[in-house]
C-alpha cells in the first residue's frame, strides 16, 4: 500500500462513474457484493401488484430494488401518488413511471412517515418493500391512523464472503449486508466503517466499536462523497 493511497471495500456494486471519481482523489475502492435481491414471481404477488396498477392510490417506495420489481408488472401509474425516500429512488421513479406525481420525499423512512401523516388526504397506502424491510414506517403510519397494505416484491439474500485483504474503511448501505459481511468476518480496530442510515450504524455497533461515519442520506454517490471527504481531511492531518 502506497503513501497517500487508501483502499475501501464497498459491500454493494457501484458504477464505474464513482469509483473513478474516488481514484482521482487516490481512494481506491473493490466492490464485493455481500447480498444480493431477488424479485418475488409467485403468481399471487404479482396478481396484487397488477391491482395496484390499476387504481388511484397511494403508493410509497423506500428502495431502488422494490421500484424495480414493481415496474416488471405495472404499466399504468397514472392514478398513483408517490412518496418515497430521495436521491436514487426518487430517481429510478422519475425514469420508470413517467408523468406520476411524487407528493413528497425524503432522507429515511421516520421522515418520509412524517410527510406521509400531514398529508391528511391520505388514509390508506401500499408500501412496495423487501423481505427484510424495516417495521418503522409501517408502525408509524398505523398508529397514526393510516391503513398499510405492504407488499413484499423481493427477497434480500446473504452472500457472505471470505475477506482477507485489508482495507482502510468499508461502507455499508444496509442491515442485511452488515450480517452478512459479519457472519464471516471481523475488522481491524483501526478500519473505519461507512454507513447509510443510523439503523445500518447501530447494526454494526452490535459487531464491533469501531469509528463509523454515518450519511443521513440515501445513496451510493453522497456515501461514496462521505468516504472521499473523510479520508482527504485525515490525509492532511497526517502530513501537517
Amino acid at each position: 500500500m502506497k503513501e497517500n493511497e487508501t483502499y475501501i471495500l464497498c459491500t454493494r456494486p457501484l458504477n464505474d462513474i464513482i469509483v473513478t471519481k474516488a481514484a482521482s482523489k487516490n481512494i481506491y475502492i473493490d466492490c464485493l457484493p455481500f447480498i444480493e435481491t431477488q424479485i418475488v414471481t409467485d403468481s399471487g404477488t404479482i396478481e396484487k401488484v397488477k391491482a395496484v396498477g390499476n387504481k388511484n392510490t397511494t403508493v410509497v417506495f423506500t428502495s431502488m430494488n422494490a421500484v424495480e420489481a414493481a415496474k416488471k408488472n405495472i404499466t399504468d401509474t397514472t392514478g398513483w401518488k408517490i412518496f418515497c425516500l430521495g436521491g436514487a429512488t426518487k430517481e429510478l421513479i422519475q425514469q420508470h413511471f413517467e408523468n406520476v406525481a411524487i407528493a413528497g420525499t425524503a432522507k429515511n423512512a421516520n421522515s418520509l412517515a412524517e410527510k406521509i401523516i400531514a398529508d391528511t388526504d391520505v388514509h390508506d397506502v401500499v408500501f412496495f418493500c423487501g423481505d427484510q424491510h424495516l417495521d418503522l414506517l409501517t408502525q408509524t403510519l398505523k398508529a397514526n391512523g393510516i391503513h398499510v397494505q405492504e407488499l413484499i416484491v423481493y427477497k434480500t439474500i446473504p452472500v457472505p464472503q471470505i475477506i482477507e485483504k485489508s482495507y482502510q474503511g468499508i461502507v455499508f448501505f444496509s442491515p442485511s449486508a452488515v450480517h452478512s459481511f459479519f457472519s464471516l468476518n471481523t475488522v481491524e480496530l483501526n478500519t473505519v466503517l461507512f454507513a447509510i442510515g443510523n439503523t445500518t450504524t447501530a447494526t454494526i455497533q452490535t459487531y464491533c466499536a469501531n469509528k463509523i461515519i454515518t450519511s443521513e442520506w440515501p445513496g451510493k454517490e453522497r456515501m461514496i462523497d462521505k468516504v472521499i471527504e473523510y479520508f482527504e481531511k485525515t490525509n492532511v492531518n497526517l502530513h501537517t
